[in-house]
This record gives C-alpha cells, sequence and structure tokens, in this order.
C-alpha cells in the first residue's frame, strides 16, 4: 500500500483555512500510514488565538486516542510551529516534526526561540523542515496578497 502523502493533506487543509478567511496553515498527524488527525488554522472562527492548525490537530489526536501522549506519531505542518505550538509538541512527545516554510517572524523551531534547543524543553523530536516548503510558502504569499490587493 502507497503511504500518503501527508504534507500535501496538510496543504489541502491549509487550503482550506485560506477559503475559511484564515492564515492558510495546515497540520496533519500521522501514525505508520495513517492519518490520526488533521486540522487547518481556525484562529479567527473559534475567537481563539491557541486553535493554531498544530495545537487543533493534537487536541484531536489525543482525544481519539485518549492519552495526552503522542508517542511514535508524526506531525507535518505547512508552516514552521511558533513557541506556543513547539510547546505542545513538545508536551505531546511527537516522535517527528516535517514543517513546509520556514517563519522568520514567528517560527520558534528553526528561527526565533528555537524552543527545542532550549535546556528547559522536555522533548525534542526528529525535524525535518523545508518539506514541501515551495508549496506552503506560496500558498502563504498569495494569502497575504490578496489581502494586500484586497
Amino acid at each position: 500500500m502507497k503511504r500518503p502523502d501527508f504534507m500535501a493533506l496538510a496543504l489541502e487543509e491549509a487550503a482550506a483555512a485560506a477559503k475559511r478567511g484564515e492564515v492558510p496553515v495546515g497540520a496533519v498527524i500521522a501514525n505508520g500510514s495513517t492519518v490520526i488527525a488533521k486540522a487547518g488554522n481556525r484562529t479567527r472562527e473559534l475567537a481563539d488565538p491557541t486553535a493554531h492548525a498544530e495545537m487543533l490537530a493534537i487536541r484531536e489526536a489525543c482525544q481519539k486516542l485518549a492519552s495526552e501522549r503522542l508517542t511514535g506519531h508524526d506531525l507535518y505542518v505547512t508552516l514552521e510551529p511558533c513557541a506556543m505550538c513547539a510547546g505542545a509538541i513538545s508536551f505531546a512527545r511527537l516522535r517527528r516534526l516535517y514543517f513546509g516554510a520556514a517563519d522568520e517572524k514567528g517560527g520558534a523551531v528553526v528561527n526565533g526561540v528555537r524552543f527545542f534547543a532550549s535546556p528547559t524543553c522536555h522533548h525534542t523530536p526528529d525535524i525535518y523542515p523545508g518539506i514541501g516548503e515551495s508549496g506552503a510558502a506560496l500558498i502563504l504569499k498569495d494569502f497575504f496578497r490578496d489581502r494586500r490587493d484586497a
């Protein structure tokens, strides 16, 4: 059986978020070839600053598995996680983090505070930046260009 393209699924979630007027970020949590949870940003819709795609996917996966730990699971997200999401990734004990576009302004993995390099970080996933980067960057650029031009 062919393994799903989890980053493509995350990009679909990002596109759906953009259609809702949200910053287009999508996330997928997988275990092996199985999608456990997926989400796109919903901060505006839910009037919740914590409703980032990663946070929503982590919450859904934990609820489905009835566990606060996602050991052995992988997160695919279209944009470098912020400090809040990096903290949740660490506390959830996700095995791997794959992300698309780097976020020089708000990212906290390879930019900014570099959360996982902090001595107070409880768990560090294996990190794979730049996966599907061009598609992830394009959807963000198009979204913000359309907002400026409107």
